[in-house]
């Protein structure tokens, strides 16, 4: 007898949508970024001051910030191109925006200028989280270009910034390597430990979230790692991380199958893969555990297990595994010309075009907060825009009155100088705990170096106010209740995208090509965590979008469980001796056509996705069990 579950599957009360939309994330605090970002923003602006051209401090300061927002810990060959991609565009639209100033540019060129470049940030916004960045730095700073008092010469501006974030870049850099801190090491130590956390959860309702977290690291991990290329060199050590997160995939995916069927494993194991981490991070080699696997799947799991202790050992051990392909190097270019580019690009563009008429129409002091509110608003990763328009103003009140607060006790150019750089420490935090304290901490920021730029930040408080809740208004009306793409068509693409790698996995599955189940189930795995993410995105919008989005919970619990039975249904071919099921594979694959056609009928299932109460039968084929929780679901 099924049960549901609580990973989305069940009707049990859920916080209403306006407390999840205000409910912080507790990230862990990111000393270094913190550090750099502090010192990248203070040290511009006391060059400044002992300069006497705190106008230029300002500038270098400003691409300093934006280096902070765009800076990861993470490898230079990332890292690098990341802030550089974000800066290239921050600076060209200081230029654009500083060039239409200084030719007194009238307003409605300035208007048609910023819609264009919001057409422009929109669809870079749309390729993926760096384009995103850029997309809205271009917009940011073309309308800070063009309200912001420039220094002499006018180009100054654009040019101090890069100044500024080659300083954060340069902070980041390791005079000394240290492996045991590499990011590389670290994010691997955490795949191993978050694998250790899943075996801790197998037979619990807690299992299904520890997977979703152990995805998360295994998605950092591969992000982290440059991709594999026939012919080129490779270090011995970036080729003992590399198959050490091969190997960690492997385990994954047997552990997936004892997941689904809800198969524990000895405590000793359990505590097997932390050994594992601490190993990775210079501890000493553990010893594996003395235990009989007495199922398919868990014989499955101790081969991988044992793969992976061999290789963070340094000997070698099958893997069955492949490079995954690389990267294709047309792919930004063509996702950039894509239609969901396209009509990002026109969704910015019409929210931009209104706040231009409505800045001109009303004369606004200052305006350029509008439109840089609209592309803070509108940025497509930062969760939902309804959300991130209500947290703007709030968090834009907030910031106002401790600015008002500090500006009412000091105007001292070192104090204000000192304050920002702590303001701007707080980013890394704030950025990932929620936008509206990151609206919080960002609003000081910016009040504060428009008096440090020689304005009076002051006079700023009440036309930001009205500019704010002006910018965000729009964006709720044009950009969101009047805009076509609402959160289920948000979803849905994502559902249709999961079903279709979970049928590639089952197809390498039924074909018994081991090589390439492992990166399939990777793939399939991203792509079911983007689903889910959108989903709770969705989750924390008003109705009845968020009343749809929870609709859209039970497939996708459903598609995460059918990866984990696709898993146990491979063990159970190369471990079990079973022979395959060409009837129940065509069983599924129809279940899973039937989903797809629902995602893009918009047509949320009506069933519940099943989770049994006890451990499978390992004499039962896997997969037939999971056709069965698909009619579930589907009828």
């Amino acid at each position: 007898m099924s049960a549901p579950g609580r990973s989305g599957a069940s009707r049990a009360p859920r916080s209403a949508w306006w407390a999840l939309a205000l409910r912080p994330a507790r990230p862990p605090v990111p000393w270094r970024q913190t550090v750099r970002a502090a010192v990248g923003m203070a040290v511009p602006l006391l060059a400044g001051l002992l300069g006497g051209r705190l106008d230029l401090g300002v500038f270098a300061a400003l691409g300093a910030m934006h280096a902070t927002m765009n800076d990861r810990v993470e490898p230079l060959r990332l890292r690098a191109p990341r802030i550089a991609l974000a800066l290239t565009a921050s600076t060209t639209g200081m230029l654009v925006g500083a060039a239409l100033q200084h030719l007194g540019a009238g307003g409605v060129l300035v208007g048609v200028a910023l819609t264009v470049i919001g057409f422009v940030g929109g669809a870079l916004s749309a390729t993926g989280p760096r384009g995103s960045a850029a997309g809205m730095l271009l917009l940011v700073s073309a309308s800070l270009g063009g309200g912001m008092a420039l220094p002499h010469p006018w180009w100054a501006a654009p040019a101090m910034m890069p100044c500024g974030a080659a300083l954060v870049l340069l902070l980041g850099l390791r005079y000394r390597t240290d492996v045991r801190t590499d990011p590389r090491t670290v994010a691997l130590a955490g795949v191993y430990r978050a694998l250790g956390d899943m075996l801790a959860a197998l037979g619990t309702p807690d299992g299904a979230a520890a997977r979703r977290v152990l995805t998360a690291r295994l998605n950092l991990m591969q992000d982290l790692l440059p991709p594999a290329r026939p012919g080129r060199h490779e270090s011995e050590r970036l080729r003992w991380l590399r198959r050490s997160y091969e190997a960690a995939l492997g385990a994954t995916e047997a552990a997936a199958g004892l997941l689904w069927a809800w198969r524990p494993v000895p405590p000793e194991l359990v505590g097997f893969p932390a050994a594992l981490a601490r190993q990775i991070t210079g501890g000493p080699e553990p010893d594996y555990p003395d235990w009989r696997p007495d199922t398919p799947s868990r014989t499955a799991f101790d081969t991988a297990l044992r793969a992976a202790a061999d290789t963070v050992a340094g000997r070698w051990a099958p893997l069955d595994t492949a490079a995954p392909p690389p990267p294709d190097p047309w792919r930004l270019r063509a996702r950039l010309l894509s239609a969901g580019s396209v009509r990002y690009g026109l969704r910015v563009a019409l929210c931009v075009a209104v706040a231009e008429t409505a800045v001109n129409a009303l004369t606004l002091s200052r305006s350029y907060w509008v439109p840089l509110t609209v592309a803070f608003v509108l940025k497509p990763d930062l969760g939902s825009v309804f959300q991130r328009a209500v947290s703007r103003v709030l968090g834009t009140l907030l910031g106002i009155a401790a600015t008002a607060a500090l500006l009412g006790l000091t105007t001292n150019e070192w104090t204000l100088s000192v304050v920002v750089s702590l303001c701007v420490a707080l980013l890394p935090y704030s950025t990932a705990a929620h936008y509206g304290l990151n609206t919080a901490v960002m609003t000081p920021v910016a009040l504060i170096l428009v008096q440090l730029g020689g304005e009076s930040g002051a006079a700023e408080f009440w036309p930001r106010i009205l500019d704010t809740t002006l910018a965000s208004a729009i964006v709720l009306v044009f950009g969101y209740l009047l805009w076509p793409e609402r959160t289920p068509h948000r979803i849905e693409p994502g559902i249709v995208s999961a079903a279709a790698t979970v049928r590639e996995y089952l197809a390498a599955v039924a074909r018994v090509e081991p090589v390439a189940e492992v990166w399939l189930r990777r793939t399939a795995y991203r792509a079911l965590a983007d689903a889910r993410r959108q989903v709770e995105l969705g989750l924390a919008e008003p109705p009845p979008a968020g009343r749809l989005a929870e609709q859209w919970l039970p497939a996708t619990a459903a598609l995460e469980r059918l990866s984990g039975a696709v898993a146990a249904y491979a063990a159970q071919l190369r471990y079990g001796g079973r022979e395959p099921e060409p009837e129940v594979i065509e069983r599924v694959l129809r279940s899973l056509d039937r989903l797809t056609e629902a995602a893009r009928a918009h047509h949320p299932p009506s069933g519940r996705a099943a989770r049994p109460t006890g451990p499978h039968d390992p004499t039962r084929s896997a997969l037939a069990r999971a056709a069965d929780e698909l009619d579930v679901l589907l009828d």
